[in-house]
């Protein structure tokens, strides 16, 4: 199949294809005469594996970890696991940050509760101060 028949049947852009191909995460294809890519059903699963992985947030070097293993069918997946194992915790720790955040885009929206001129709005004072430590934490909120 054509780059356009592989982007329609996975759902991806070209562009993306063509930038797996250069990250090495997707096998470059056959050309025809006329210089056409022409992909194979192999490159329609490897991208299908991908596109799955790229759909749980996992980075490209996790999928290129994983594509590792997944070429390497009778190696122990030990590795596989602790790969996702850490990107769990990644995960966790990004929702709890994002919790963090949504408290913080509650407490600066409970500032101005009125439409008002701009000059009085609380948002937007409170935007213009200096930022503020998190409860004890010496860091800055950002």
């Amino acid at each position: 199949m054509k780059i356009g028949e592989l982007a329609k049947a996975t759902d991806t852009q070209v562009e993306t294809i063509r930038f797996y191909e250069q990250e090495g995460l997707l096998a470059k294809p056959a050309r025809t005469d006329g210089n056409f890519r022409i992909y194979e059903n192999q490159h329609l699963e490897r991208l299908i594996f991908i596109r799955h992985c790229r759909s749980l947030d996992m980075a490209l070097n996790e999928i290129r970890q994983l594509l590792r293993f997944k070429d390497l069918p009778n190696e122990n997946c030990g590795s596989v696991n602790n790969l996702l194992d850490a990107h769990i915790q990644t995960v966790t720790n990004r929702i709890k940050d994002l919790r963090q955040l949504e408290k913080q885009l509650k407490g600066l929206r409970e500032l101005c509760q009125a439409n008002q001129d701009s000059a009085h709005c609380g948002i937007l004072n409170e935007l213009s101060q200096p930022m503020k430590s998190l409860s004890g934490d010496c860091s800055p909120i950002v």
